[in-house]
């Protein structure tokens, strides 16, 4: 079989935690290869992820590394054994790989939890915004390439509408409500497509305010996401150049206590539901209903 010239993030985050379990059962590679008649350079190559492993190699070597959560060892199975095929291949030849690699890693997500400081969440923009973005961008130049990632963006956020939609959390800065890529009326749309949203039962949006206390407005945003069945967990940094996929359970853990300070130092979330002369404090739908005042203003 060839080897990869280029692993998909799935078959790489394979690799890293095959090679951390080795490392942490104080096996060899080629102690671990002899338990599954495998060659020290093929299990390399397997934890580098550029060949693949069968399923049952993969549940004999979580055995002798002493894994004791059948949860965490099917969660290793299903990355191997997932074909890497999906919507997002007809897109191949027209995006970055790290776009493929998201899009593939939200469609296993059951919890995304997320932090923007400029920009909306992709899942949330309306195409309108999401168009204005990209004519802005050095990322794409032609049309062509614009309206491509146009749809991209627009065709992920079908997991918010699917049939087992993940959680989903985020919180947003201010300072992304008055960036007004598209101009006002964009904006307007935009903002309503927001509170749309929160009215999902599993989408949660929380406003941080320029007021907020204690927190430094310039954190980078940042994605957590967790997938099967909570066995695995992934920290995506975006960035111009290209995407960093942080994995390690410090780096984990330092991003999930990250986003709880972050959710506790912003304004109660976007409750639709609360009729507006009830509210008993400053909350996140109080902020937005002012933004969009001031933009009903900047249109008329």
């Amino acid at each position: 079989m060839a080897l990869r010239n280029t692993p998909t993030e799935r078959q790489l985050r394979l690799g890293a935690e095959l090679r951390k379990l080795r490392e942490a059962g104080g096996l060899t590679v080629n102690e671990a290869g002899d338990v599954i008649g495998m060659g020290r350079v093929h299990l390399t190559h397997v934890e580098n992820g550029r060949t693949a492993i069968s399923a049952e190699r993969i549940r004999t070597l979580c055995r002798t590394y002493g894994v004791t959560s059948s949860t965490y060892t099917e969660a290793l199975v299903n990355l191997a054994e997932a074909s890497g095929k999906g919507w997002w291949s007809d897109y191949r030849r027209q995006l970055p790989a790290s776009a493929l690699d998201l899009a593939e890693l939200e469609t296993e997500a059951t919890c995304l939890r997320s932090y923007e400081s400029l920009f909306l969440p992709g899942l949330f923009q309306v195409k309108g915004y999401t168009h204005a973005i990209f004519e802005a961008s050095d990322a794409v130049s032609t049309d062509e390439e614009i309206e491509a990632a146009v749809r991209f963006r627009n065709e992920r956020q079908r997991i918010l509408t699917g049939d087992r939609p993940p959680e989903v959390h985020a919180v947003i800065h201010e300072a992304a409500l008055h960036m007004r890529f598209g101009g006002a009326d964009i904006m307007h749309q935009q903002l309503l497509h927001l509170v749309e949203l929160a009215e999902l039962p599993y989408v949660t949006i929380q406003i941080m305010p320029f007021t907020a206390v204690a927190v430094s407005a310039l954190t980078t945003p940042f994605c957590h996401l967790t997938s099967h069945n909570g066995a695995l967990e992934t920290v995506l940094m975006e960035h111009p150049a290209r995407s960093a996929y942080l994995h390690g359970e410090d780096e984990v853990a330092k991003y999930r206590h990250q986003f709880a300070r972050l959710s506790d130092a912003a304004l109660p979330a976007i409750d639709a539901a609360v009729i507006p002369v009830r509210h008993a404090a400053r909350d996140s739908l109080g902020l937005v209903q002012h933004i969009l005042y001031t933009l009903q203003g900047a249109s008329a």
